[in-house]
């Protein structure tokens, strides 16, 4: 039973730090936002509520209202992990599309079973003495976007902090930067997103007690004293051609591309060893502004076909609806319906998203 919370702890957390050069703070790649996940995350171009904070600051100046509030819960990979946001946006000045928002994300495996003091010394075994744990990534955005030299061209950044924890065992602390830029020519946007421009340093300490250092031991595995995991800078691009804003045809649509690049050792599909392409497409269709109908491809991956030893690509497709009744939006989107190319396909999301717009009294 010792070997169960070797398994629990190993499998997590070194995972997280042996490997950390890899996929430091992967939980923030998630992104937020039902609209944008059921477009593979393809809206960096075209990000128009709270949610951009996280996936382009500069779409912050979409926002067309004075405050708004957003909040979004998803249950990933079949209900395994949990993932929370919540944002609040505050328009600044209207002529220059100023606005600010604090958001806050939470992604957490709970209810982990801690089973060292499942057997006592006597070889008896005690239930009472399971007790549980949770590995918990947390983040706290803090973002501006606004209009610079002309209304076409829109700037924002973010900065964020950052703290991973493993029950009582391991505690992390990060810092960073985000910044990115849209710019709007008639019908199309183009966007450029700077991720961890600074380089995001997360470092970890570390926290076993005797008996734990003494249950690692035994069974062959490295203690880890103390970690530092480096987040490199990643660089997204985007291009989105949308109807006319300002038409009055009760059918409108939005198209965006993004292609992300990073040298974080990912097993993209276009990519090499050392530089990594990853591609999203994301698509939307809307009647009168009140219903929408989203659907993507991405999240591209390069896998070893075990049986015959080649390279197999996959795509994972998305799809989404969304709702605008006045000042409430809801949003639904479900993730990974059977990977295009895997055999046995991939575990399915669901999420879900909630918008409330506020405007002052005349």
């Amino acid at each position: 039973m010792k070997k169960s919370l070797l398994l629990i702890i190993v499998g997590i957390f070194f995972t997280t730090i042996v490997s950390a050069q890899k996929f430091v703070n992967e939980f923030l790649n998630i992104g937020a936002g039902a609209r944008a996940h059921g477009m593979s995350g393809a809206v960096i171009a075209s990000g128009e509520d709270g949610t951009a904070a996280l996936w382009n600051p500069a779409g912050l100046t979409n926002v067309e209202t004075s405050l708004q509030v957003n909040a979004m819960h998803a249950e990933w990979f079949a209900g395994i992990a949990n993932y929370d946001y919540g944002s609040i946006v505050k328009r600044f000045d209207e002529d220059t599309k100023s606005y600010g928002a604090l958001s806050v994300v939470r992604f957490g495996i709970d209810n982990i079973p801690y089973t060292l003091n499942l057997i006592g010394p006597d070889g008896s075994v005690n239930y009472d003495d399971v007790t549980s744990f949770s590995a918990v990534d947390y983040a706290v955005f803090l973002s501006y976007g606004r209009s610079i030299i002309n209304d076409n061209l829109r700037i924002g950044g973010s900065i964020k902090i950052i703290n991973r924890g493993i029950g009582q065992f391991a505690n992390a602390w990060g810092f960073g930067a985000d910044l990115g830029l849209i710019y709007e020519a008639r019908n199309f946007s183009w966007a450029v997103m700077a991720q961890d421009i600074t380089t995001t340093y997360n470092t970890w300490a570390i926290n076993f007690t005797e008996e734990e250092k003494a249950v690692f031991a035994a069974t062959g595995n490295e203690i880890v004293s103390s970690s530092t995991e480096i987040a490199l800078p990643k660089l997204t691009l985007g291009a989105a051609y949308h109807s006319d804003k300002e038409s009055e045809s009760m059918i409108s649509y939005t198209v965006e591309a993004n292609l992300r690049l990073s040298t974080d050792g990912r097993a993209s599909g276009l990519g090499g060893q050392n530089f990594n392409l990853d591609p999203a497409i994301g698509a939307e269709l809307g009647y009168k502004n009140l219903v929408f109908l989203r659907a993507g491809l991405g999240d591209v991956e390069r896998s070893l076909n075990e049986v015959n030893g080649s390279r197999d690509l996959s795509l994972k497709p998305n799809v989404g609806l969304g709702l605008n009744l006045g000042r409430f939006g809801v949003d639904y989107a479900l993730t990974n319906i059977g990977a295009i190319g895997e055999e046995n396909g991939a575990l399915y999301s669901h999420i879900f998203s909630l918008r409330l717009n506020f405007e002052p009294r005349d």
